[in-house]
Parts: C-alpha cells; sequence; structure tokens
C-alpha cells in the first residue's frame, strides 16, 4: 500500500502542468445545462483522456439534456467496483466564457464551472490515470458523469440510471465542488419545491372595494405560518422565495402566487411536509378566497448511511498519509447526485472535489493547489475500500 501511495503522489506531482491544461480545456468548454452540445463535448474531450489508460468509456445518449458518460477502469476484474461520481454542466449562460475564461490570480482559478464542479471531474480523471500508472488492479473503479445534475434531470432519467450504475459498488465518491475549511460531506438535505395559488375576487379599490376579496391579504397569512413551519431541531427549513399577484394598485386582487423550497433530511419527513401545507392551502384568512398546492420538483436527501462514519475514517486516513490534515465530514443543506447512490444502497462520502467558494456566481473560484492534493487523497482512498 505504501508502495502504491508513493506512486499516486509521484504521478499527481509530475502531471501538474497536464492537469492544470486538462481543467483549462474543460472550463474553456462552454457547457450550460441548456448547451448539449456543450456538455457533449465535455463528455468527448473526457473519453479521449481516459482513452489513454485503456478504460472503456461508453456514452448514454440523451435527447433532450447532455449524454452521461461512463467510463471503466479495470473492467475485467469481478470484484464490486469503486464508484466515482459527477456532472459536467455548469450553471452559467452561453457567452460566460468569453466573459469571463479561465484565469488564474494568487493561487486561485477563476472562470464558470471551475470550482462546480469541472475541477472535481479534472480530480477523478487524473485519480483513474494515477491509479493505472500505479498498477493498481483491486477492483473496477467507474466514473459516472451526467450532463444535467444542476437542473435536477428534469429533461432525462439520469437519476435513475446513477442508481443503477451505482448499485453494488462497494463505495461511492462524488467529486462535487470541495468547501474552504477542509471540509467532506456526509449528509444533504434533500429540497422541494411547491407553487401554491390563491383565488380572491376583484374589484374597484375605490368605488367598492367591500365587493373585492383579497388573494394578496390571504397570501399574507398563509406566508407567515409557512414560514413558521420550520424546525430546527428536526432540520426541516421552509422559505417562501417568490411571491406575485395582482395587476394594478387600485384594484383588489384575486390572485396570487408564492414558490416554497422545503430542505428536509430524510426521506421519511415528506407525507408530513406536504401534509401541513395542505393544511395552510386549504385554512381561510379571508373568506371568499380559496388556494391550491402544486409539487414542482423532490429532490430526494443524501441520508447518512451506518457505514458513512468507517468510509469517511478512510478518507482522513488517506487524506493523513499525504500530511495534509484530517477532513471533518459535514452536513449541508444543499443536494447532490449523492443522494441517489445512497438511495442505491453504496456508502458514499461528497464534495470530494477542489476546494473553492462563491460556487454559481461570477466571483466562483477554486483553490488551485487542492487540485494536486485531492487528486492524491481520491486516489488513495480508492484503494483503501
Amino acid at each position: 500500500m505504501e508502495n502504491i501511495r508513493k506512486q499516486i503522489a509521484v504521478y499527481i506531482e509530475e502531471h501538474r502542468n497536464v492537469m492544470m491544461d486538462f481543467w483549462r480545456q474543460l472550463v474553456q468548454i462552454e457547457s450550460g445545462s441548456a448547451n448539449k452540445a456543450g456538455v457533449d463535448a465535455v463528455a468527448r474531450r473526457v473519453q479521449a483522456e481516459l482513452d489513454t489508460i485503456g478504460a472503456h468509456t461508453e456514452i448514454h445518449e440523451m435527447k433532450r439534456a447532455g449524454n452521461m458518460l461512463v467510463s471503466v477502469l479495470n473492467e475485467e476484474v469481478p470484484e464490486a467496483p469503486v464508484l466515482l461520481l459527477g456532472h459536467m454542466d455548469t450553471v452559467f449562460p452561453d457567452g460566460t466564457v468569453a466573459a469571463r475564461p479561465f484565469t488564474m490570480r494568487d493561487g486561485k482559478a477563476y472562470g464558470p464551472g471551475v470550482l462546480d464542479m469541472k475541477g472535481g471531474v479534472t480530480i477523478a480523471v487524473f485519480a483513474m490515470k494515477a491509479l493505472k500508472e500505479a498498477g493498481w488492479t483491486k477492483r473496477p473503479v467507474r466514473l459516472v458523469l451526467v450532463g444535467d445534475e444542476e437542473v435536477g434531470h428534469r429533461n432525462s432519467d439520469g437519476n435513475q440510471q446513477i442508481m443503477e450504475q451505482a448499485r453494488g459498488a462497494v463505495a461511492a465518491f462524488n467529486c462535487e465542488s470541495g468547501r474552504l475549511g477542509n471540509e467532506v460531506v456526509v449528509q444533504r438535505k434533500g429540497a422541494l419545491t411547491y407553487r401554491m395559488d390563491v383565488t380572491g375576487i376583484a374589484a374597484h379599490a375605490g368605488n367598492e372595494p367591500e365587493k373585492g376579496r383579497s388573494a394578496i391579504l390571504e397570501m399574507a397569512h398563509k406566508v407567515i405560518v409557512i414560514q413558521n413551519l420550520t424546525d430546527w431541531q428536526q432540520g426541516t427549513t421552509y422559505n417562501v422565495g417568490v411571491i406575485s399577484g395582482g395587476t394594478v394598485a387600485n384594484a383588489v386582487p384575486d390572485t396570487a402566487s408564492i414558490l416554497i423550497d422545503v430542505r428536509y433530511l430524510k426521506k421519511e419527513y415528506v407525507p408530513d411536509i406536504e401534509a401541513k401545507l395542505q393544511d395552510v392551502a386549504h385554512t381561510n384568512y379571508v373568506d371568499g378566497t380559496k388556494a391550491s398546492l402544486t409539487r414542482l420538483s423532490c429532490c430526494i436527501p443524501m441520508e447518512r448511511m451506518a457505514e458513512t462514519d468507517g468510509l469517511l475514517a478512510k478518507v482522513q486516513e488517506a487524506y493523513a498519509s499525504f500530511g495534509m490534515p484530517r477532513p471533518s465530514g459535514i452536513i449541508v443543506g444543499g443536494g447532490s447526485d449523492s443522494a441517489y447512490t445512497v438511495a442505491a444502497g453504496v456508502p458514499t462520502i461528497c464534495a470530494m472535489g477542489v476546494e473553492g467558494s462563491r460556487h454559481h456566481s461570477p466571483e466562483e473560484y477554486a483553490s488551485v493547489e487542492s487540485l494536486y492534493a485531492r487528486a492524491k487523497a481520491l486516489a488513495y482512498v480508492v484503494t483503501m475500500v
């Protein structure tokens, strides 16, 4: 094992420039979730890199989303595989690369998707290459990269395909963006999105306001109730993030709508969450109004499995073996595709990608040094499971 660890370290150190160039190339490909051609170009570039080590790569064609890549090293080995996971799409619109190309300043890399998560894709690819160079053949290593994670796979069955690829794996490591502070993620909340609509009765606000039934007033009562449903102890939060209604100031409004975001830790909480929101919808504060609730989306939580702590200990050991501080395992509110590997029964550690901050913003950046450090740790922990 020590010899393998040294070979991994030597490979990464000797290929710093190659890794940097690959990272730059990925960032320079425009691949917002709506840009299928760009996402597919990223998949082809990853495939070309993995072809150099003889990995078996398949591109799963998607009609309305970026394609999915599945690449396997040591495919012929009959042991349970280790799964590496990530996504190739970004949240940025076309034209962002031209406006903000890949750049480096003061040890930080900037550019659309540099952190979330083309740095993580680079880490996964070169961890596999390091394992090949070190001659490690104990298990297959299966890399799964999807093309529409940032939009929740709404135009594909990517979530189901992740579960199919994950079943039977001994462990999964998601190379999602890491956080500053030397942390990895062991649990993520799920996310539910709802729309609530209220219908009232319109009337002239000056001549006959008494004949009106304000949908906005009804909704104002409901918003307060919804916000107060938050249960900090349970970890369930409710947020009314968008509100709209009415037409002009001098009319009693007969319509109002809100969008609600709910974050939760366990899937068994969902029926209770929905029942509470339905109760709010069906409770009237302004006579003559009525309301309806519609679920728009559901991202399941990445729950903490019994085996998660043992897998975290291996990650910590891998980091320490390279002289790096042992990362802590944290719980976060944002979702990821790690939810689907856990749903498939596979212990998972998430946020193994480059460290950085300002995700999804023009100021998004990643720590350059973390690209190499975390590639070493990922490759080595694969050998430990």
